[in-house]
């Protein structure tokens, strides 16, 4: 994967959840959610392994900044996944 022509590793995991989340815009899913779908088992643990996820991904696309965050925290919920909003362009 690349963003912003750089090439990105991210592994099986963090691709998982950021198709997941990507297939799935606007939509929050909370964090055992996203343990029962893209982690795919029952996961004895913390749910805390999502939010390190989320952070891992943030951090390799390089949106970790608010106004330009992908992948958004829903407050005592979850998270969601919203798209980069079009530019509209001037056609003369």
């Amino acid at each position: 994967m690349t963003v912003g022509g750089e090439e990105v590793r991210l592994t099986t995991r963090e691709y998982g959840l950021l198709v997941f989340l990507a297939r799935h815009p606007g939509h929050v899913f909370s964090r055992e959610q996203l343990l029962d779908t893209v982690w795919q088992y029952t996961f004895y643990g913390s749910t805390t392994t999502v939010t390190v996820h989320i952070r891992r991904v943030r951090a390799k696309l390089g949106d970790t900044t608010g106004a330009a965050r992908l992948i958004e925290t829903v407050r005592g919920v979850g998270y969601r996944f919203q798209p980069p909003r079009a530019t509209p362009t001037a056609e003369g």
